[in-house]
């Protein structure tokens, strides 16, 4: 039985069973019980479910999604089990992207919004709320009967989120009732739990500058990118506040639009921010292939200079003042055929992931020079694919790949988040081909890995294995 700081899990659930702990500490508790159980020498992740769907497989939380979001199922029993199936859609009403949102920490009216939800959009600019539990539909808002809505995402996790449209697609109806052709492309912008609007807003290169490429919202900062390999930053609630001109409600008339409703079909929702002149920039960078990350304690970001000789040296700088942090310049010199990647942990420490293929290192610290350089994706060389962080359990999963006779064998590390230290290796069944795209997600006692085939996807499930003592 697992030890847990000096008391074993036996006194642990007794404890609980006296009701002497409260819900924040039985929760933390619990966790460190199940991370106990995860990382014994005794259990083994074993695979307990594969399926196959000729579309992309998505997964998040817990639900694994098929047919473009058609087919829910929850991986949390021991094997993954059905939670519901969307009506049939035409290839008109086809979902093309969706977010997952969980409770609100507030309570709220209506029972229904106490629930986690699935946001939809379709093909045909409806924009959906099921329940994530039982695919009941909850709210639909129709967009608009001009514009191609394509993307959805997150502006403040779980709190507002923003529909884009795809790039420059006037129709011959937009055109006719006198849209802008400089307008790169809209976003609307909504609350969730029940859904409200925000705001609608059109990005026009005669007000961002005509080498405008693309635009997103994230944590209340507009970042616009440029072909000429800048990226700037504008306030997003400092554009709502100077150029909204009308306050719009769902499912209310719009009278300056001859009493129409608003988000219902034929008329949708028209734009009510209007933005005249470029808004102030925040921050500006000139970053190789518009990627810069905003992170840390305190606040830092990390881009690579917009030349391609720079490709795969990284900056940290900061960004009150752009110096270059103590040991901002990062470059392994991997020789694989995969650049490495970076970025802030996502446990908020300020720290940075920085992953690649190893580099051969002394015990002194000295780098191993070699005579010749090996490709990091030759056979017989192990090299690291992904590194997944979970949360709750305060792990590392570091994916690593080894080439034998012919095909990749993959295993899972373990790594304890604090030190680094390699606690325990899963081996994978199946067979990991580099040449096609893998996903792999950590979740508690469970491993998902989506892989791409020659001729579908394919999702396997692992599963913490359970002996008589755990029944």
């Amino acid at each position: 039985m697992p030890q847990l700081r000096g008391k074993n899990v036996a006194t642990y659930l007794d404890l609980r069973s006296r009701g002497i702990f409260d819900a924040g500490t039985l929760s933390k508790l619990n966790l460190k019980i199940l991370r106990g159980l995860v990382l014994q020498d005794s259990k083994d992740f074993t695979k307990v479910w594969t399926k196959s769907s000729k579309s992309t497989i998505f997964y998040e939380s817990g639900r694994i999604y098929f047919e473009n979001y058609q087919c829910c199922f929850s991986s949390l029993p021991s094997e993954p089990q059905l939670l519901y199936e969307l009506p049939k859609r035409s290839k008109a009403e086809k979902i093309e992207d969706a977010l997952l949102c969980q409770c609100p920490l507030v309570r709220l009216p209506t029972p229904s919004d106490q629930k986690p939800s699935l946001l939809a959009l379709t093909s045909n600019n409806w924009l959906y709320r099921f329940s994530a539990v039982t695919g009941q539909q909850l709210e639909k808002v129709y967009l608009s009967p001009h514009h191609k809505f394509r993307y959805l995402g997150w502006d403040v996790s779980q709190e507002t989120f923003y529909v884009k449209s795809i790039q420059n697609k006037v129709t011959s109806s937009a055109r006719q009732a006198g849209f802008n052709q400089n307008t790169l492309l809209y976003l609307a912008v909504f609350r969730v739990f029940p859904l409200q609007l925000v705001g609608v807003l059109e990005i026009n290169k005669s007000i961002f500058g005509s080498t405008v490429i693309d635009v997103v919202l994230s944590q209340g900062v507009l970042a616009v990118s440029h072909s000429t390999k800048t990226v700037k930053l504008y306030s997003f609630e400092d554009i709502l506040n100077k150029y909204i001109r009308t306050e719009l409600v769902l499912g209310e008339q719009c009278h300056s639009e001859g009493g129409k409703t608003v988000g219902e079909a034929p008329f949708g929702i028209p734009v009510n921010i209007h933005i005249n002149e470029c808004p102030p920039v925040l921050f500006e960078v000139s970053c190789f292939d518009n990627g810069v990350q905003i992170g840390g304690h305190p606040w830092h970001y990390i881009f690579t200079l917009p030349h391609k000789k720079h490709q795969g040296s990284y900056r940290i700088c900061s960004l009150k003042d752009n110096t270059l942090a103590k040991h901002g310049i990062q470059d392994m010199k991997c020789c694989s055929l995969e650049s490495d990647w970076i970025y802030f942990h996502p446990d908020d420490s300020g720290r940075i992931i920085h992953a690649a293929s190893q580099i051969n290192v002394t015990s002194s610290g000295r780098t191993v020079k070699r005579r010749f350089y090996q490709l990091d994706d030759d056979p017989d060389r192990e090299t690291f694919r992904m590194v997944e962080y979970e949360d709750e359990l305060d792990l590392l999963a570091v994916v690593e790949v080894t080439h034998r006779e012919d095909e990749g064998k993959a295993h899972v590390r373990l790594h304890d988040n604090n030190t680094g230290a390699l606690l325990k290796r899963v081996p994978l069944v199946e067979s990991w081909d580099v040449t096609y795209s893998h996903e792999l997600f950590f979740d508690r006692d469970t491993i998902v890995h989506i892989e791409q085939t020659k001729n579908n996807f394919c999702c396997h499930v692992y599963k913490i294995s359970r002996g008589q003592a755990d029944e």
